[in-house]
């Protein structure tokens, strides 16, 4: 995948080159995470028909189950897709990989309560749209997310940056 976005952004002019690629790893972060949020909207959007149409569940049990199981599907996805193509872990062996997925999901455990206390004040509470309440707390979610991965979960040794 990195390589296909590196070919496309050789046939275009320099200067958008170069910012590209001065940048790279928050464009990917950014690409992986607009198709992380559609994983995360479809799945909650799955549901809360299910839970809604057939669970027969007040709005604020919608909103915590259908946060907490897109969460599940959104940091799945979100971890294999970052590993692998954003922040170009070189991590091997299962107990580096449970350490490393770990942090991850730790440090998304807490983007979860942050968009749960979003979800819950903005939809449950206040009862503004649940769609425009999820994409407000995406939109922070995802933000926080970035820097806990890149500071704390992804973030290259000393000796892997200088050499």
């Amino acid at each position: 995948m990195k390589k296909l976005i590196r070919k496309i952004m050789s046939v275009f002019p320099k200067p958008i080159r170069e910012l590209y690629f001065k940048f790279e790893d928050k464009w990917l972060y950014l690409f992986f995470g607009v198709l992380t949020t559609v994983v995360s909207f479809a799945s909650a959007g799955f549901a809360k028909w299910v839970l809604e149409k057939w669970g027969g569940f007040d709005d604020g049990a919608v909103s915590d189950i259908s946060t907490v199981f897109s969460w599940v599907c959104a940091v799945t996805f979100a971890y294999l897709t970052n590993r692998v193509w954003v922040f170009d872990s070189t991590t091997k062996g299962a107990k580096n990989l449970i350490v490393e997925g770990g942090k991850f999901y730790g440090g998304r455990v807490f983007t979860l309560a942050v968009e749960w206390v979003i979800m819950r004040i903005g939809f449950a509470w206040l009862g503004i749209n649940y769609w425009i309440v999820k994409i407000l707390a995406n939109v922070i979610v995802l933000i926080l997310n970035y820097v806990i991965s890149k500071v704390f979960v992804f973030r290259k040794k000393k000796e892997e940056a200088n050499g």
